[in-house]
């Protein structure tokens, strides 16, 4: 039987290089620029080992939800916190925006989600939860 991992998420990015450069600023990201496949430039973002694909969209693509829960398909990234304050402060030294600010929706679970470019939103998750 085959095993399945994971391997990547795909963006589409209206300047694949711009976008990897925020996660670069924003998440100490390690970025490697090259061409995709479809010839525009693409830039694989790598966060601690999940590696984010974005690549320059073609052509007229269409544009991003308003906020998170809102779009079929990829609704949010989600990154794990150690400290969602240390966290949050960091980001916000950083220029982030928040979409939704730090806030506890159930305890033992912290949760805030920020802009990033081209409507992607990143949920961050502090959680004592297994």
């Amino acid at each position: 039987m085959t095993d399945f991992a994971m391997d990547h998420l795909h963006l589409l990015s209206r300047d694949a290089v711009a976008a990897g450069r925020f996660y670069e600023k924003m998440f100490d990201a390690k970025i490697t620029i090259s061409t995709g496949a479809n010839g525009l430039p693409r830039c694989d973002v790598d966060i601690n080992g999940q590696i984010i694909r974005v690549t320059t969209a073609a052509g007229d693509a269409g544009g991003p939800a308003s906020g998170p829960h809102q779009q079929l398909g990829l609704d949010h990234i989600g990154l794990r916190v150690d400290n969602m304050d240390d966290a949050a402060a960091r980001l916000e030294q950083r220029g982030v925006e928040f979409s939704r600010a730090p806030s506890t929706p159930r305890p033992g679970v912290r949760i805030a989600f920020i802009r990033a470019p081209d409507g992607v939103s990143i949920e961050l998750v502090e959680s004592d939860e297994s």
